[in-house]
C-alpha cells in the first residue's frame, strides 16, 4: 500500500473539494485524454502540457533544482496545481554539491558554475578523439574507464594512470601502489562524500513523479530506456559537432559503426514496458537536435541520422512505449520521413518546425504535439491565446493533437488561469 504524505493528503482534499472529484478520477481523465490523441481519436478535448519553468512562475531560483530539492519540488507541485495541465513535471534536478565534489567538465549548473537564475549549459567538446575510434571499438568500458570518464570528470583524473586491466586475470596487487598516493585518496574521498550528497539529495526529494500522480497529474514522460538519434550521442557527448561533422566527409565509415555499436548495446539492454504500472502507454521523450538543416544536408540525414532514429523509434514501439522524438530545431519537411513509421506509433513533437506545416503532413497518421514559440514568454496573453486558438483550429479538428502551453511570463497569476481556462473550453470536441 503507497504512503500518502500528509501534506500531499491535504492538497488531496482541497483537489477533492475545488473539482467535486478524487485526484485518482482526474489522473484517468487526463491519461485517457492523452492515450486517445496519441491513438488520433477524439477525446473530450485537445489535452494541453503547460510548458512553464517553475522559477518563472514562483519566487524559487533555478539553483533550487541543485541545490533545494525540497524548494524545487514544492515549486513544480505549485506551478502544476496553479495551472492545471493535463501533465505534471517534476523537472530532473540533481544534486549541485555532488557535481561540485566530481569536478564536472561539461556542463555548467545554476547556483554552481552559473548565477542562481541561469539555465544549465552544455559544455561541447571532443572528449573523444579523432583518432580513438579503434581504442573504442577494441574494448568501450577500457574506453570510458581511462579516456572519457577523467574528460568529464575532474575527480577521476587518476584512472588515466591505469594500465588496460581487460586480461588482468590475477596479480592485480601489483598496480597497488598507484593507490597509495594523495591524488588516489582525494579521488576516493571525493567519490564517497558525492555519493552521500546524492544520497541525501535523493531521500530529500522523493518520488515526485509519484507525488504528481497522486494529485491527479500524469507524467508526459515516464522512465524507460534510453536514447533517441544515436548520432545525436555521438556529437553532443563523444566527438562534438565539429568532430562528428568532419567525420561524416574524413571517416564516416567509423562513425557509422560506432552509431550502430552504441545502438545495438543500448537496445540489448532495453526492457519492455510494464501495463501493470500506473500510466499507459508508457511515453518516452526523446530531445534531438542535431539532424535538422542547419547541421547537416539531405543526403547526409538520410545516411547518418534517419536510419538509427527510425530504428530507435521502431524497436522501442515493439516494447510496448510510445517514443516522443521532440524535433528541437526546424527539421522542415525532413520529417516526411515518419510517414514511413507505424500508424499512431509515435507523438511527433515539433518546436522551431512549423506546426501547422507538419500537422497537416501527419494527420491520420501520427499524433503531433506543439505550440507557440519561445517568444510567447514575453508576449502579451491576448497574443498568446490567439496564437493557440488558431493551433486548436487547424492543427486538432480530428483528434491526434497534443498542444503544448508555453505560458507568457510577468502576467497576473489570475489572468494566466482565466486564459488556460478559455483555452480548454475552446479546445472541446
Amino acid at each position: 500500500m503507497t504512503t500518502i504524505d500528509p501534506e500531499i493528503q491535504a492538497l488531496r482534499e482541497e483537489i477533492q473539494k475545488e473539482t467535486g472529484k478524487i485526484p485518482e478520477d482526474l489522473y484517468e481523465e487526463r491519461e485517457k485524454r492523452i492515450r486517445q490523441a496519441i491513438y488520433l481519436e477524439k477525446p473530450d478535448r485537445v489535452p494541453i502540457i503547460i510548458m512553464a519553468d517553475p522559477s518563472d512562475y514562483t519566487d524559487t531560483p533555478r539553483s533550487a533544482a541543485y541545490y533545494d530539492p525540497v524548494g524545487f519540488k514544492k515549486a513544480c507541485r505549485q506551478v502544476a496545481l496553479d495551472f492545471q495541465g493535463d501533465t505534471g513535471s517534476a523537472g530532473l534536478p540533481t544534486s549541485g554539491t555532488a557535481l561540485e565534489l566530481l569536478d564536472v567538465k561539461s556542463r555548467l549548473w545554476p547556483g554552481g558554475s552559473l548565477p542562481p537564475d541561469y539555465e544549465l549549459q552544455f559544455v561541447e567538446g571532443e572528449y573523444m578523439k579523432e583518432d580513438e575510434y579503434d581504442l573504442f571499438f577494441k574494448d568501450p568500458t577500457d574506453f570510458m574507464l581511462r579516456y572519457y570518464l577523467p574528460r568529464i570528470y575532474g575527480v577521476l583524473a587518476p584512472l588515466t594512470k591505469l594500465p588496460y586491466l581487460g586480461y588482468s586475470f590475477n596479480y592485480i596487487e601489483g598496480i597497488t601502489i598507484l593507490f597509495d598516493t594523495p591524488e588516489w585518496a582525494e579521488m576516493v574521498t571525493k567519490l564517497v562524500q558525492a555519493g552521500r550528497e546524492m544520497k541525501k539529495f535523493r531521500e530529500l526529494i522523493g518520488n515526485t513523479t509519484e507525488e504528481m500522480a497522486q494529485l491527479g497529474f500524469p507524467a508526459f514522460s515516464h522512465f524507460g530506456p534510453a536514447g533517441g538519434a544515436p548520432y545525436d550521442t555521438v556529437s553532443s557527448f563523444l566527438r562534438g559537432c565539429y568532430g562528428t561533422m568532419t567525420d561524416m566527409y574524413r571517416q564516416p565509415e567509423n562513425l557509422l559503426k560506432l552509431c550502430d555499436m552504441i545502438q545495438t548495446q543500448r537496445l540489448s539492454l532495453a526492457q519492455p514496458a510494464d501495463p501493470t504500472t500506473r500510466g499507459n502507454p508508457k511515453r518516452l521523450g526523446m530531445p534531438l537536435w542535431r539532424g535538422d538543416a542547419s547541421f547537416m544536408s539531405q543526403k547526409h540525414f538520410e545516411r547518418f541520422y534517419w536510419p538509427g532514429l527510425k530504428k530507435q523509434l521502431v524497436e522501442l514501439s515493439k516494447l510496448g512505449y510510445v517514443p516522443i522524438p521532440v524535433f528541437e530545431d526546424y527539421f522542415g519537411n525532413r520529417l516526411e520521413c515518419l510517414l514511413e513509421l507505424e500508424k499512431a506509433s509515435i507523438v511527433a513533437l515539433v518546436d522551431y518546425t512549423d506546426v501547422f506545416e507538419i500537422s497537416k503532413l501527419l494527420r491520420g497518421h501520427l499524433c503531433v504535439m506543439g505550440g507557440g514559440p519561445l517568444s510567447h514568454k514575453k508576449a502579451s496573453i491576448k497574443e498568446v491565446e490567439d496564437y493557440n486558438r488558431r493551433l486548436i483550429d487547424e492543427c486538432a479538428p480530428d483528434g491526434g493533437f497534443i498542444l503544448s502551453l508555453r505560458l507568457p511570463v510577468g502576467q497576473k497569476k489570475e489572468d494566466v488561469q482565466a486564459m488556460i481556462q478559455r483555452l480548454k473550453e475552446y479546445a472541446k470536441y
